[in-house]
């Protein structure tokens, strides 16, 4: 988990020097999920590295900010309004990125599965 927060703070330090593209090692399948669900919503690019271990190459879009939950809280389908309200700047701005039984995915498509999970990060 501390390999989510490691590079969501690397963007934001990169995006605040003005950097449009940094590179993060190391990486892990659930690194590469998060960062697949903000390519989904357009907020990154990225491109993975098979030199060595491995590393991804992110290239920042739109983004205003992203940030890792800590500590990671659980939350039933009628608690999502409650994290929307304390992490987004509007209901209908930004996401949530929601780990579920059913794999990762954001709060809109977790309250139309139904399901809660744990929550992860947030972007906008």
């Amino acid at each position: 988990m501390e390999i989510i927060t490691k590079t969501l703070n690397e963007i934001m330090n990169a995006k605040r020097a003005g950097k449009v593209e940094l590179t993060v090692k190391p990486i892990s399948k659930l690194l590469l999920q998060v960062l697949d669900i903000m390519k989904e919503r357009d907020y990154i690019e990225y491109k993975i590295n098979k030199e060595g271990f491995g590393s991804v190459t992110i290239k920042i879009k739109r983004l205003n900010e992203c940030r890792s939950i800590t500590p990671r809280f659980y939350t039933k389908i009628d608690e999502f309004d409650k994290y929307v309200r304390r992490f987004l700047p509007a209901r209908e701005f930004g996401m949530i990125i929601v780990s579920t039984d059913r794999g990762l995915m954001t709060h809109y498509d977790a309250l139309d599965k139904k399901t809660g999970g744990s929550l992860l990060a947030y972007c906008f």
